[in-house]
């Protein structure tokens, strides 16, 4: 049995004062929880969720990750770096970095590698435009995005990542996939990782990336392969956060 991760993805929000005000609400409501919550914050504020989240059975981690271990690469963010600072996950692949610095599906598989070899879980980001699923194209761009990782990837590494699919055209746009739309996805993209490792397959969390929010998460939640959800604009207020947690 999966359990669910609900990781919260702050994009670039967010101030101390801000921060702190959020991560004292979280921890305020947050319950006994029945599954994993994370919350990856902008590479400044890293050391901020460090020393409010240690104890807190909440984790943290970053929004991106270097392919390289480290050198003369600036403004880049080492995987070594993000353990400084008590990171457990790196987000890799999300589809703003596809679309503004030109992130090919190989350099996210790199990514996801460099990642796991530091012992940073990555978070997969794969899904399609919507001019893509007008044309009947999610099947092929997702498997493609997936293919690149399962190439770089023994069943090993595999079997430790975790997949978030975000259909582009429902980012911060207010239209969802609906419960079966997204399942429909979700299902062929765990067929698609058997197809290289069953035990690997069984094991893989895959997350719904696309607009999750209070009122939609329970029902997109109860779908048998949908595994949590990589949160964003509710990822910003605590109760919308927790609510979400909640019908995890």
């Amino acid at each position: 049995m999966r359990r669910k991760l609900v990781a919260g993805n702050w994009k670039m929000n967010g101030s101390l004062a801000a921060n702190a005000s959020l991560l004292a609400g979280i921890k305020a409501g947050l319950q006994k929880p029945a599954c994993d919550i994370a919350v990856c914050a902008p590479a400044p504020y890293l050391a901020q969720c460090q020393s409010e989240l240690a104890g807190t059975g909440v984790a943290w981690g970053a929004q991106d990750v270097s392919v390289h271990e480290s050198g003369a690469y600036t403004g880049e963010v080492a995987a070594s770096m993000l353990l400084d600072f008590g990171c457990t996950y790196a987000i890799v692949g999300h589809s703003e970095r596809r679309a503004y610095h030109a992130e090919t599906n190989e350099v996210v598989a790199q990514k996801a590698a460099r990642a796991l070899a530091s012992g940073l879980t990555p978070i997969v980001c794969i899904g399609e435009t919507l001019a893509e699923r007008e044309a009947g194209k999610t099947a092929e761009v997702v498997g493609k995005q997936l293919d690149a990782v399962l190439n770089t990837l023994d069943a090993a590494q595999l079997a430790k990542i975790v997949l978030a699919y975000e259909p582009v055209w429902a980012i911060g746009t207010g239209k969802t996939a609906t419960p079966d739309m997204a399942q429909e996805v979700h299902a062929m993209l765990r067929k698609r990782l058997a197809g290289v490792s069953v035990e690997a397959a069984d094991k893989v969390r895959i997350l719904y990336g696309g607009s999750m929010k209070p009122e939609n998460a329970a029902e997109l939640l109860a779908m048998e392969d949908i595994d949590g959800g990589l949160i964003g604009g509710a990822s910003l207020k605590a109760v919308d956060f927790l609510a979400i947690a909640a019908a995890a």
